[in-house]
This record gives structure tokens, C-alpha cells and sequence, in this order.
């Protein structure tokens, strides 16, 4: 049976425009039906200039105290003369365009047409009522900033001028979304960053066909390179000093209006296992954590495939007092460690989802005493061995030592195809499969550039921020895996010691 495919037209906003009469309420009309008749569609009528005047908003965008103090009070007060020259606002447009009217009154501002003149007066009046500025709660750190990004654009661009005060900071607005006309802001040094990278970044966002784009999200999966990877290839934060860290690398962050986290790009697989707390202390101390983190990426994927190869295949390189603890743990239960480890991996994911969803206080007890009651009676009950709990246990906490979210979660998913392998296999599995992890990573491109920087080209001059973070008075050069200006300070930065 062959099936007729129906091909769906995307909506589009009327794009001609339409110049305005000396008709007052002809324009008003016409405003009022490309807006459908909304009901919270204000219009207000009054003379100035002995003319009849109206004013157009939209009550769930404006302020009304704003529109009070600069638009009305000056006007009524006066009663006559130019009405660019009465009113007290910071932003003032002037156009016959009524389709760019009604598109300005979707952004905050409100509309001003006097009797007998074709002129339309723009006034930015936006309502403000956005939460304040706190710490991320996914990305808490023990020293520095401790502000986050919001979801308010103009606050997160603020945020990021507040730190960097150079004139080479630049910003280029988009607009994505037929529908939702989503503002997106590109940020980088344009001293810094590389221009081929720009314009790449410029393309994929300008060329984006979309109705609504709701999150940063979407615009990732919308310009990434490569979507079936398993590997974030933008990094997504909501701190402000880790923007503006990879800014001063030459890179490029966007930002989505109504979304506090942002992405920056081109990126790194290290990137993901940097904090902000490695440059906040001393570098022996930020070098130990560092290693330990992506010492947890190798944990998280292979520990639980590791187990199941011992048990399976290679139980003989035990030592005697490990094995026979081991076969002990396993004489009553009657599933496979392949099993085994699958549906304890379930049961740790739907703890955490399930924390997730629910309120605070019912999310701490759903994860201390749910996992603990679960674990416990599933033991108890020999559907699972004591040891399988511990394996499990530590390739949990292995995989939530990374600092970004999405990157541990991918690490975790990729822990199933491991015990898969190792099931089949034994330790070849594993190790044909961390293979195929490490030539995907090498071969993988984060808007050109290479994603498993500095390995893959070797960049020996890139390692000091890899593994280990040297002092930073031995930082002397950016990373080149974005291409920018190489040079970040002399040498000789700590002069006294020099002298």
C-alpha cells in the first residue's frame, strides 16, 4: 500500500511592506487585524497639536509606568510642538513602515500616530521581569564568581561587558524562528578570533528555516557537525567567568534570548573536564583534580565492562582472596553479569530522572533512601551480587565528577555498547571498542577545527592545559585549536621576579 506524503508549507511572517496613511484609524485598523484582534492590544486616545493622537501597545510586553512618565506626561504637559523633540526615551525610531510597527510592538515598544501624519513613532518601553542574578546550581564552584547567567539577553551581554571592557568585544544579533522571532546574540574578540570561523558560525545560523526556536538547545542540534555523534560538540554553561574564559581564547559565544545557558564555540574534548576552580587554585592542586576527572571518563565508560570480562572470560587474573569473594557474591544469583549490570544502570537512571522531576525535598529522599532501600533488598533478595552494587556505584560517581552535565551523560550511554563488547568479547571487546571511541574523537570537528585537540593533530605546545594545568605564568599561548591570535603575554609576565 503506497502512502500519498503530504508536503507541509512552513509559516512565514508577511514580509512586504506597508506604508501608512494620514488616515488615523485606517492605520489603526490594520494594525489591530496583523495582530488579530489580540486583547491585549491597548490603544489610547489624546490631542496634542490639536490633532488627535494615538497610542499603541501591547499590556503584557510594555511598562505602563514607563509609558506614563516619558510618552504621556511630556506631551499632555506641552500639548503642542515635536513630539521627537518632548519625549524622555532613550530609544526613539521614526517609519511609514506599519509591518515594522507591528513587528516593534512584539519586542517591547509601543506606537505613536499623530492625526494627518503618515509618520509612525517607535519607543522602546520594555517591561522588565526577570529573576535575579545566582549561582548555577549544575555548576557550583568552591572559589570565584559565584553569578550566573538569566534568561534575559541584554543581562547576559551585561554580564560578559561587565568583565571584558575592550572595544574589541563585538556582538551581531540574528533573529531565528518564523513564529517565534527568537533574538540571538554572536559574541567573541575580534582581535582574537579567527574570521573563517565567523563566517561559518554567521552561515549556519542565518540559513536556519525553523517556525520556533524555543532554546540553546535547538540551535545546537540545528548547526552542530556531526548529530549522530555521542559527543557534545558545543559547549553549553551557564557561568559567566567560563565564557568569557573561552572568549579570551578566541572563540565564539551565542547567546539565545530566554535561555541562560549559552554556547561556545569551536570546542574541545578537554574543555569539558576544565572548571573554573583549576585556575582558582594553585596548579598542583588544579592539576590533581583535573587528572582525577578524566581518570572518571575512562572509569565510567569501561569499569562495569571490565567487571563482566573478569567474571566471564579473564577470571584468572585474579588474586585468589578477590575471586573467590567474587564467585561467593554470584553463587545465587541467577542472571548473567551482563544483566546484572544492565538493569542496575536502568535503576541509576531512573533514581536520578526521578530526582529531577520531583520537588527538592522529595528528591533527597527519593535518591538517599530510595537507592539505598533498592540496593539493599535487590541483594538481599540474590537478584543482583553485592559487588555488581559497588561496580555500579563507583562508575555512578565516576561519571558526575564532570563538570558539564551533557558530557557525563553521553559518557554513561556509552557505557552500554562497553558491556555489550565485553560480554561478547572479553577485554578484546573493550578494547576494540575504547578504539573506535578514540578514532571517532580524532576524527570528529567542531566547526572545522579538531575536536580531540591536542592529540589528534599532536600540538606538544598545547599539553600544558590538558592532563595537568601548569602555572599560569607558563600559560604564555592560547590553545590553537580554534586558530586564534597565538600570543596571550610575554614570557616575562612575572616581572619581579625578573628584576
Amino acid at each position: 500500500m503506497r502512502f500519498l506524503k503530504k508536503k507541509h508549507s512552513v509559516y512565514k511572517e508577511p514580509q512586504d511592506s506597508i506604508l501608512a496613511t494620514n488616515d488615523l484609524y485606517k492605520n489603526l485598523s490594520f494594525i489591530k487585524e496583523l495582530m488579530c484582534e489580540t486583547d491585549d492590544l491597548k490603544v489610547h486616545e489624546f490631542i496634542f497639536n490639536d490633532q488627535p493622537c494615538l497610542l499603541i501597545y501591547l499590556g503584557t510586553l510594555a511598562d505602563e509606568k514607563l509609558i506614563d512618565s516619558i510618552i504621556i506626561e511630556p506631551l499632555l504637559e506641552h500639548n503642542t510642538g515635536v513630539i521627537e523633540q518632548l519625549v524622555r526615551a532613550s530609544q526613539l525610531n521614526k517609519t511609514s513602515d506599519l509591518s515594522a510597527a507591528v513587528g516593534s510592538l512584539l519586542l517591547g515598544k509601543c506606537i505613536v500616530l499623530e492625526g494627518n501624519n503618515p509618520a509612525l513613532y517607535l519607543i522602546a518601553v520594555p517591561k522588565s521581569q526577570g529573576r535575579s542574578i545566582e549561582e548555577p546550581a549544575n555548576e557550583k564552584v568552591i572559589k570565584g564568581s559565584h553569578e550566573g547567567f538569566v534568561e534575559n539577553l541584554n543581562t547576559n551581554i551585561f554580564l560578559i561587558r561587565q568583565r571584558i571592557k575592550s572595544p574589541q568585544l563585538k556582538v551581531k544579533y540574528f533573529k531565528v524562528g518564523n513564529i517565534s522571532n527568537t533574538e540571538i546574540a554572536m559574541i567573541y574578540l575580534n582581535n582574537l578570533v579567527n574570521s573563517a570561523i565567523i563566517k561559518e558560525v554567521e552561515t549556519r545560523i542565518s540559513t536556519i528555516k525553523i517556525d520556533q526556536l524555543l532554546a540553546s538547545g535547538n540551535l545546537e542540534q540545528l548547526i552542530e557537525d556531526t548529530p549522530f555523534s555521542p559527543f557534545p560538540q558545543m559547549l553549553n554553561t551557564e557561568r559567566p567567568d567560563r565564557a568569557i574564559s573561552n572568549l579570551t581564547e578566541g572563540k565564539i559565544c551565542v547567546i539565545v534570548d530566554g535561555d541562560p545557558r549559552i554556547l561556545i564555540m569551536p570546542i574541545s574534548f578537554f574543555a569539558f573536564y576544565q572548571s573554573s576552580d583549576d585556575y582558582t587554585n594553585r596548579w598542583m592542586v588544579g592539576s590533581f583534580f583535573r587528572f582525577i576527572r578524566l581518570f572518571g571518563f575512562v572509569v565510567a565508560i569501561s569499569f562495569p565492562a571490565i567487571y563482566i570480562a573478569l567474571v566471564s572470560y579473564h577470571s584468572e587474573i585474579l588474586p585468589f582472596g578477590i575471586l573467590y569473594s567474587v564467585r561467593v557474591s554470584l553463587q545465587y544469583v541467577p542472571f548473567p553479569p551482563l544483566l546484572e549490570a544492565m538493569v542496575m544502570q536502568t535503576i541509576l537512571e531512573l533514581l536520578k530522572e526521578a530526582s529531577i522531576r520531583l520537588p527538592s525535598p522529595i528528591a533527597q529522599t527519593i535518591g538517599v533512601v530510595g537507592g539505598l532501600v533498592i540496593g539493599t533488598a535487590i541483594v538481599q533478595a540474590n537478584l543482583i551480587s553485592n559487588t555488581m552494587i559497588v561496580v555500579i556505584g563507583f562508575t555512578a560517581i565516576a561519571s558526575f565528577v564532570v563538570p558539564v552535565d551533557e558530557m557525563g551523560t553521553s559518557v554513561r550511554l556509552l557505557g552500554f555498547p562497553m558491556m555489550i563488547m565485553a560480554a561478547l568479547f572479553g577485554f578484546f571487546g573493550i578494547a576494540f571498542m575504547f578504539m573506535m571511541i578514540f578514532i571517532h574523537l580524532s576524527k570528529l570537528e567542531s566547526f572545522g577545527t579538531p575536536y580531540f585537540a591536542p592529540f589528534a593533530p599532536l600540538k606538544i605546545k598545547d599539553l600544558k592545559d590538558t592532563f595537568l594545568r601548569l602555572p599560569v605564568w607558563l600559560l604564555n599561548s592560547r590553545p590553537t585549536d580554534a586558530k586564534p591570535n597565538f600570543v596571550r603575554q610575554q614570557w616575562y609576565s612575572r616581572v619581579w621576579k625578573k628584576k
